[in-house]
């Protein structure tokens, strides 16, 4: 919008020249409260579009998938899991197939539910453990497969696993000299 306005020198007359007054008032108002709200809009359009960015990326980093069902359901017993969390790796041969779902104690038993990527087959005898990752001891599910020719359907259980590794009691048997027992 173009405004131009133009004083005049001529006196004119009061009626005239406040209508004038009340008019060019009003249209400046109009103006100012039309760009405070281009403003606002403006704003609000860049929040949002910062919220959609923001969403985005979480879910893409978090590897979070809402639309596709790639994995199926398996579950392993375990004694004990030290460590081990929910949402840690499920890798077989080194290579990351799925993560781990939930983990439930049930009658002093530990069940652990994975979600193992659908183009990933394991065998009825494939052996699931729990390893330690890096310096900081970070735990994961080793799965070794096995040679059956029976595949672990969705909601299957893996039925040989192995407890992690307790270097607490490795060490005090070490320190102590119980290493041969």
């Amino acid at each position: 919008m173009k405004f131009s306005i133009v004083f005049s020198l001529r006196p004119l007359r009061w009626t005239a020249e406040l209508s004038q007054i009340i008019y060019l008032c009003l249209l400046l108002t109009k103006v100012k409260f039309m760009k405070k709200f281009d403003v606002e809009i403006a704003v609000g359009i860049f929040i949002f579009c910062g919220i959609l960015c923001m969403g985005y990326i979480s879910v893409k980093l978090g590897k979070i998938n809402f639309l596709s069902d790639n994995y199926y359901q398996v579950n392993a017993i375990f004694s004990t899991v030290k460590g081990l969390k929910k949402n840690t790796a499920v890798e077989i041969a080194g290579v990351e197939v799925g993560k781990v779902d939930n983990i439930v104690l049930e009658n002093y038993e530990v069940v652990v539910s994975m979600k193992i990527r659908k183009d990933i087959k394991l065998q009825e005898d494939a052996i699931a453990s729990i390893r330690t990752k890096g310096l900081l001891g970070e735990k994961y599910v080793e799965i070794t497969p096995g040679g059956s020719d029976h595949i672990i359907e969705h909601g299957g259980t893996l039925i040989e696993t192995e407890p992690p590794l307790d270097l607490e009691k490795l060490i005090g048997n070490f320190v102590f000299g119980k290493v041969g027992d």
